[in-house]
């Protein structure tokens, strides 16, 4: 097939032949937004080749029709490669386990070289467990800990760490064993018609596997050490067994219903991780469909139960789970980028394409708006969350939506990082969502539907009561800088307001406490021809409103002073 001439050299088309069900994907991945990974197009055809292998009962050749089905989508997928104009050098079929080890695998990947011309890479078990570890690291602005990919036949476990753009897993690669989703769900099956001593003997299988697994991978001491320092060990997980079971999570939680319909970034404990019984209790109550869980996935749970209770009994140190979106395709880009583009902060990157022109100065009078670290009370401090790269990120979509009419700003603010500009993002933590929502729907001071203000308080329950309280403040103050600048413009030359803070004490009803003093400084030669001062003192007053008593948040809060000077 010939290709368009108006081929982009950023795009790229990726085939994940999985063993649950095959992927296809098309990404833009220019310089300015390679980081987070745009996904122009996207398709799943749901072809299990492993269950395909066992459909006479024991293990068997990939059957003709299956195959024919395979090589139907992969055409159509050709076409679709085209019609974007993907050069034919970037397009890539990655297989991972089903494939590798097929009976027929070279007779199915001659069959799909006849009639596409495009050759099969075949991943090996290293080379999917590296990939896979790559995918989490793309999924994150960092990642430091172990990380687990389950697929439908097998399961990688390999340690990562991800900083300035340099991606370091263990020198023993990583380590394959086949108890993926559907493998496992397979093998108990067998095991359970065989007895209970055939049940116990695998999970005693599995455990020591993984055991030695943990001791051979040499996880480095410095990680050990951070993370014991942290008093925070974490374990990342990708692949769709681990995402089904994500999503189970996400309909329990206490947060309920959960706001943030996302799998990357879903964090949870331990403790929480670890409940198997309240997981299987979910998906057992067949007339209720659990969103992100398939029926096919649902049958995988009990399976993926038993590989939850060996992690945990294999690895004692894990604290916190995280589960990540990246995967093959994600990982495979990832690594043929440049490190100075790994090293972007997603956030950052992911922000940037709505930024004003003048954001850095906007990130500044947002800097500035938040008290000084210096202080050895924690109270007097913004929550850790509130980063310079969550700040840049705030200063680059504080204008996102000027162009929303009035009544509907605060609304499509508060979604833009769920169903929004920022939903396909998926590099972002479910803490940066909803900070990011909950500033910017402050922001923005308008009314909200009852719809909108139910999920504005599950999102504000989806980050600490500091952390929703200093929402509030700055999404506040980032009303007064748009008032002052509401085209996103801030000239050097002529500079409208400085803002500066400071603590101070006061006697409130007898009780000495303390006060955050906000000073904001007009330049006199600008202050009346650029903004009216009536209306910067009706904004300062409603910022002050936030520090008082009935507007904290369970019983936290900060009293607020606001002083414009001219």
């Amino acid at each position: 097939m010939a290709y368009a001439s108006e081929s982009n050299a950023y795009l790229y088309g990726i085939v994940d032949m999985g063993s649950n069900g095959i992927r296809f994907s098309i990404t833009d991945i220019p310089p300015h937004t390679a980081r987070t990974m745009p996904t122009v197009y996207q398709d799943r055809a749901g072809i299990s080749l492993y269950d395909a292998q066992f459909s006479g009962g024991s293990r068997g050749p990939i059957p003709q029709d299956i195959i024919e089905q395979v090589v139907d989508r992969l055409v159509q997928f050709q076409i679709t490669c085209y019609d974007f104009g993907v050069p034919p050098q970037n397009i890539y079929v990655l297989a991972t386990e089903a494939t590798r080890t097929a009976p027929n695998s070279e007779e199915f990947r001659a069959r799909i070289k006849d009639r596409t011309g495009w050759e099969v890479r075949l991943l090996s078990k290293e080379d999917e467990g590296r990939i896979g570890a790559l995918g989490i690291a793309s999924s994150a602005s960092s990642a430091a800990g172990l990380a687990m990919d389950l697929g439908g036949g097998s399961t990688q476990i390999t340690w990562v760490v991800e900083k300035d753009g340099v991606v370091t897993t263990s020198p023993k690669g990583s380590f394959s064993f086949p108890y993926g989703a559907a493998a496992l769900t397979k093998r108990l099956e067998q095991a359970k018609a065989e007895g209970k001593k055939a049940e116990k003997a695998l999970k005693q299988e599995m455990i020591k596997n993984f055991q030695e697994a943990y001791r051979a991978l040499e996880v480095p001491e410095f990680l050990l050490e951070t993370a014991k320092s942290l008093g925070r060990f974490d374990l990342y997980l990708c692949g769709g067994g681990f995402r089904g079971w994500g999503y189970v999570l996400m309909k329990q939680h206490k947060v309920d219903p959960y706001p943030i319909p996302i799998i990357n970034g879903f964090r949870v404990r331990r403790e929480d991780f670890h409940d198997t019984v309240s997981v299987l209790n979910s998906v057992s109550d067949s007339d209720e469909k659990i969103f992100g869980v398939s029926k096919r996935r649902a049958s995988q749970i009990p399976a993926v139960a038993v590989l939850v209770n060996v992690i945990m009994d294999a690895l004692p140190d894990i604290t916190h789970i995280q589960f990540c979106q990246g995967g093959v395709r994600e990982g495979f880009l990832f690594d043929l980028m440049p490190q100075e583009i790994r090293a972007q902060d997603p956030l950052l990157a992911a922000s940037l394409p709505y930024a004003s022109p003048s954001n850095a100065a906007i990130r500044g009078l947002l800097t500035a708006a938040l008290p000084s670290t210096s202080s050895p009370m924690e109270s007097r401090h913004a929550p850790v969350s509130f980063t310079p790269q969550l700040l840049g990120a705030l200063a680059n979509l504080l204008f996102a939506h000027s162009r929303v009419p009035r009544e509907s700003r605060s609304a499509v603010a508060l979604h833009s990082t769920t169903t929004g500009i920022l939903a396909s993002v998926n590099t972002l933590s479910h803490t940066e969502r909803a900070l990011i929502a909950l500033i910017l729907c402050e922001r923005w001071a308008g009314d909200l539907a009852p719809t909108d203000e139910e999920f504005h308080r599950q999102l504000s329950r989806c980050v600490s009561k500091q952390e929703a309280w200093w929402c509030q403040y700055l999404g506040r103050v980032a009303t007064l800088i748009g008032d002052v600048h509401p085209s996103g413009r801030v000239s050097d030359m002529h500079w409208r307001i400085r803002l500066e803070t400071e603590w101070e004490s006061i006697v409130k009803k007898k009780d000495e406490c303390d006060m955050l003093r906000l000073k904001v400084k007009c330049n006199n030669d600008v202050a009346v021809a650029a903004f009216s001062l009536d209306s910067l003192q009706e904004r300062a007053e409603k910022v002050e409103k936030v520090g008082k008593k009935k507007n904290w948040i369970k019983d936290y809060g900060v009293r607020v002073g606001v002083t414009i000077i001219c």
